[in-house]
């Protein structure tokens, strides 16, 4: 590439001598009128480009790239005590987290497979993990306070809930597991069933991480019997602390919009895992490229083929 570089750096310099030996330089105008000089050394340079690509791309360069697991599962595991009835997040955080869980579903891959986990006083698998997006999308219409029983928020059980649920997608679960993922959504700090270490300690040994949503905000709010308000602020120490563990993404969302934007950034990861592959075909296909539009300059403004 030097070595073409320099030469055609030395032919130009010729050509300039050249011209300056013409000492008729009314006929020499005539003969040869002048041309923008930028524009003869575009199809040069492009071609230059094209052939260093090729000499990269021909090399067999490597990158790290996304690639789809097989048997990918993601777990949704959605909270559904009283607090989520709080409407500081309009219609209401249970509202709000149910529309953006669909909308989670429907930009996975459709073949990876989805859970769901509602939890409360304890968990339950609402539906079990499979590739049929409408079936997850019934259970998640499915969900209301009363769907996994009342007094409590079990973080902890809605972790073990959706690693057992894991274990049993298929028959070769127990010995070849498939590449997991839960996506746990809550308002608040652990307060019956399972200690949440011991879950996450449990997702952390099967390789399952846990990314984590805390929902809400600080100014949240319930009504309960007599119409007395009761204050409901969210909490996401715990949830915190179980992303840490296994390795897992913490998120905070106070508003519906934030939600979705949490859940797209989620979703560009989950599933997949990054291999180094030859990238060489990239290189080449610029390298096209540029071959194409060196030769569009140089017959339009010289009308030959570099």
């Amino acid at each position: 590439m030097a070595a073409l570089t320099i030469a055609y750096v030395v032919l130009q310099r010729r050509r300039s001598r050249y011209a300056v030996r013409f000492t008729n330089l009314r006929l020499l105008d005539k003969v040869a009128p002048s041309r923008p000089a930028w524009r003869r050394h575009v199809p040069a340079g492009l071609f230059l480009a094209m052939l260093a690509l090729l000499v990269v791309g021909f090399a067999r360069p490597t990158d790290e790239v996304q690639v789809a697991k097989e048997r990918a599962t993601v777990m949704v595991a959605v909270d559904v005590s009283a607090s989520m009835l709080a409407t500081d997040v309009p219609p209401d955080r249970l509202r709000a987290a149910k529309d953006a869980a669909r909308e989670f579903a429907d930009e996975l891959p459709r073949h990876f497979n989805v859970g769901l986990v509602a939890f409360a006083g304890n968990a339950t698998v609402v539906v079990p993990p499979n590739t049929d997006r409408d079936v997850f999308k019934a259970g998640v219409d499915r969900l209301s306070e009363t769907t996994a029983g009342l007094g409590g928020t079990a973080i902890g059980e809605a972790i073990t809930t959706s690693l057992d649920a894991i274990r049993s997608i298929d028959a070769r679960a127990d010995k070849d597991p498939p590449p997991a993922r839960i996506v746990l959504l809550s308002d608040g700090a652990n307060t019956s069933g399972r200690d949440p270490d011991e879950a996450a300690n449990e997702a952390d040994t099967a390789g399952v991480p846990v990314d984590t949503i805390s929902f809400g905000t600080t100014a949240g709010e319930i009504a309960r019997r007599g119409g007395v308000a009761m204050s409901v602020p969210v909490d996401g120490d715990t949830l915190r602390g179980v992303a840490e563990k296994t390795e897992g993404t913490y998120h905070e969302a106070g508003s519906k919009e934030e939600l979705r934007a949490v859940y797209a950034d989620i979703g560009t990861s989950v599933g997949y895992v990054k291999e180094r592959a030859d990238v060489s075909a990239r290189y080449i296909g610029v390298a096209l490229i540029v071959a194409m539009l060196a030769a569009l300059a140089s017959m339009l403004w010289f009308s030959r083929i570099p």
